[in-house]
């Protein structure tokens, strides 16, 4: 017996007894040489392999349950895979299929829609209403395909209209005489949501102990945020809800109380998801919803996935990015979704559920406090602090992920894609800014020890310490907020004071920038930067300037222009020859093809995973000639680096849940919860969260360099074709390279029935290597 140290040497050492074993008793809901349905033939665009194993997979699974997701990365052709699904899945009888995607992709999914599936008639539902401005579109509207644009011509009509049945004997038959062909309605997500006007709720009472205070109104009690009461003045356009456990000294069953209301002076409108929900259900008998992992929270948005769900036969999500490195971020998308194997293991809406939930699939540390009092005699007071970390259980990937989704990854669409490299450049500042950052830095600390926990202390020093090295000038006194209670308000309380750097000095990662951008474009290869502070200190301001005086042509792309067109946008820059583009990530997050800027920088890269795994990718898909480059740029020793840190962890986490198993991935999460408080407690004990953020980051440089193909196109014409490539030789596909496969990268799964996925028992591959190993749907 060979000497075994780790699970990996087990696993290596009985390969071929595991691979035997997985093929045996796990096999694939549709394996890589099932017959594929005919009808797949009937699609206007030929799909990849790949593709047709997850449209497949995704039909099967919908002849055992209602719900399927598709988790794909970005450029891997999640509408074309979805729409296939539903016209297999249909066998050749009309449909209706409603999909709810975000606002600027509604035209792109209907000339995407017209240009898969033969036959299709496509709606836009722009609201529920049948008249208002003229100057706006209304109602449900037909649109066709004209030379490349969406136009709006055909039939006009409205939801309210379609529920009645008139003459007929139901309103899906009246519907079936009217359009004897598929139908696809498309709403935008925002529309979709859009409900009535709202307003904040709360009583002032007159009398008693709380006299002139604001309390909530089923409890007479004043309103705790951040362990200090709310005011009105306080009360910002957010909806402000509590969850009541107690009543008094008693407790009470948990209900929710929100503090707004219908504001019944405005205008009286309805979501046109939440109308078909009430009015419409089974109307639909499939339902798109793109981009789920943005309906995460407990959001508007969010309960129109939840309503969609339940008021149509079937449903498919699609996500490029499941999780963003926390358990929990799948419970609200579980639940709406697959509400029955909720409550089946147990786990009730809200937050005791999401509690239990993270409890058995998340990562928790519990900090337990012993401090001495004053009276010798007695016992130490013990506090127990628990908060939740990156990662997440394996079990959450078996019991949940595995039989519910599809995973397909660009090197399954193509494998002529360029190479794709993430570097991490940390960047020494400069003496001055060194001196300014870390008085700037202690001050900082002293009221963090002297207001423990006061959460606008730790907001201020998160975004301070972010954006202070980037924009040293315009910041001022730096003030916290408390809650006093012999004033009985909150007031105010400096917390630091910042030194201002003359504007038109350039610090060293702005120097760092312009060589950076300088050397890409000597190349001839155009640059996307990316900054995440645009408003009150605007960054993207400062570095627009900075670069135009260094010669290099450069636009900003801002919120304000229209979602829909900003893929228009960007066209007319490259034809003006601007050779760099700078603005937020989230503005560019999905629907965007960046294949004319193939290197990308991040100046600051912002603490939501979800939006740098979106951003980051804008340009490495199928039809890049050149090499993909990501650049993230920070100071080195400040909270930058910490946060490009977590960051990463995160990212590994993700990528876990994904399929990918990768060793680094599983180890080495030991000091993450959540960002803000490990920034706050690295700042305060001056301790390092783990290994440096070159170190993580190169961990995933070369996961990336296991994942991804090398070869660099030759033509770009090539790399789009939609052929079927030849990925089958005569070698031998042995289970145990299978299992070594596993243990050194991710595959594609096309749902498995139960954890753990081979497709079939032997095949021929082209070679036995891990990008190979995912066509036959491994995990």
């Amino acid at each position: 017996m060979p000497e075994l140290c780790t699970i990996y040497d087990y696993m290596r050492a009985h390969a071929t007894l595991l691979g035997e074993r997985i093929l045996q008793k796990y096999p694939a809901l549709h394996q890589f040489d099932d017959p594929v349905s005919p009808r797949i033939q009937e699609l206007l665009r030929k799909p990849f392999p790949a593709q047709t194993i997850a449209i497949m997979g995704t039909a099967k699974r919908w002849q055992q349950a209602r719900t399927a997701m598709v988790v794909a990365e970005c450029g891997t052709g999640k509408t074309l895979i979805s729409l296939g699904a539903i016209h297999v899945h249909s066998q050749g009888e009309p449909f209706t299929a409603l999909a709810m995607v975000p606002p600027h992709l509604v035209e792109k999914w209907a000339r995407e829609a017209f240009r898969t599936l033969p036959g299709l008639r496509v709606f836009l539902i722009d609201d529920l209403r049948n008249g208002g401005d003229e100057n706006k579109f209304h109602g449900v509207n037909e649109v066709r395909l004209r030379r490349g644009n969406i136009v709006r011509e055909g039939l006009h009509t409205t939801l309210s209209e379609l529920r009645l049945r008139k003459d007929s004997p139901s309103s899906r038959k009246r519907w079936l005489s009217l359009c004897g062909r598929p139908a696809l309605f498309i709403v935008g997500r925002e529309r979709a949501k859009l409900g009535y006007f709202w307003r904040h709720a709360y009583r002032v009472p007159r009398s008693g102990p709380y006299l002139g205070c604001l309390v909530n109104a089923d409890t007479g009690q004043p309103v705790i945020v951040d362990d200090s009461r709310l005011t009105a003045a306080e009360f910002e356009r957010v909806k402000i809800a509590e969850t009541i456990e107690t009543r008094g000294a008693k407790s009470c069953r948990t209900f929710h109380s929100p503090l707004w209301q219908a504001d019944s002076d405005k205008i009286r409108r309805m979501a046109p998801i939440e109308f078909v929900g009430r009015y419409m259900p089974g109307w639909f008998d499939y339902a798109i919803c793109d981009e789920v992992h943005q309906l995460a929270g407990d959001t508007a948005q969010g309960n129109a996935l939840g309503t969609l769900a339940s008021c149509s036969d079937r449903i498919v999500g699609l996500t490029g990015t499941l999780l963003s490195g926390y358990a929990d971020d799948l419970f609200n998308t579980l639940f709406r979704l697959e509400a029955g194997s909720m409550k089946t293991r147990g786990y009730e809406w809200g937050t005791t559920g999401r509690s239990s939930f993270t409890q058995d699939y998340g990562v928790l540390e519990t900090i337990t406090k012993v401090e001495p009092v004053d009276n010798a005699c007695s016992k130490a007071k013990a506090t127990s602090t628990i908060r939740r970390k990156p990662g997440a259980s394996p079990l959450l990937f078996g019991e949940f992920l595995m039989q519910l989704c599809a995973f397909v990854f660009l090197e399954d669409i193509s494998g002529e894609l360029p190479p794709y490299e993430e570097t991490c450049l940390g960047v020494a500042m400069d003496a001055a800014m060194a001196e300014a950052y870390r008085e700037l830095e202690d001050d900082i600390r002293k009221a963090l020890k002297a207001h423990k926990g006061n959460r606008s202390v730790l907001s201020t020093m998160l975004n301070t310490l972010l954006l202070y090295p980037d924009h040293p000038f315009g910041l001022g006194t730096l003030y916290g907020k408390e809650f006093d209670s012999e004033l009985g308000r909150k007031v105010s309380f400096v917390i630091a004071k910042t030194r201002d750097f003359p504007e038109d000095v350039l610090q060293s990662k702005e120097r760092r920038l312009i060589e950076e951008v300088k050397k890409e474009l000597a190349e001839g290869r155009r640059c996307q930067v990316f900054a995440v502070y645009t408003q009150k200190h605007d960054v993207t301001a400062r570095l627009h300037r900075i670069l135009n005086n260094e010669g290099i042509r450069t636009a900003v792309l801002r919120s304000s222009v229209d979602t829909s067109k900003r893929e228009a946008w960007y066209a007319r820059q490259v034809n003006d020859g601007v050779q760099v583009v700078i603005c937020h990530p989230k503005l560019v997050e999905t629907g965007l093809d960046l294949l004319d800027f193939p290197t990308i920088i991040f100046c600051e890269s912002g603490y939501s995973l979800h939006t740098l795994r979106q951003a980051s990718r804008r340009s490495w898909r199928i039809g890049q000639r050149w090499p993909v480059r990501v650049r993230f740029l920070c100071y080195e020793g400040t909270m930058q680096t910490a946060c490009l840190r977590l960051m990463g962890k995160k990212l590994l986490v993700a990528l876990t849940m994904e399929g990918k198993f990768a060793g680094e991935g599983l180890q080495n999460i030991d000091e993450d919860d959540d960002m803000l408080s490990a920034m706050a407690r690295e700042l305060v004990e001056r301790n390092g969260i783990g290994e440096t953020a070159d170190a993580v980051w190169k961990a995933l440089n070369t996961e990336h360099k296991k994942l991804f193909p090398t070869t660099t196109s030759s033509s770009n014409d090539d790399v789009a074709s939609s052929e079927t490539p030849d990925v089958l030789t005569q070698h031998q596909f042995d289970p145990a390279c299978l299992v070594e496969a596993a243990l050194d990268t991710s595959t594609m799964v096309a749902f498995g029935q139960r954890p753990g996925v081979l497709s079939g028992r032997k095949r021929r591959a082209k070679a036995v290597v891990p990008e190979q190993a995912s066509l036959f749907g491994f995990n």
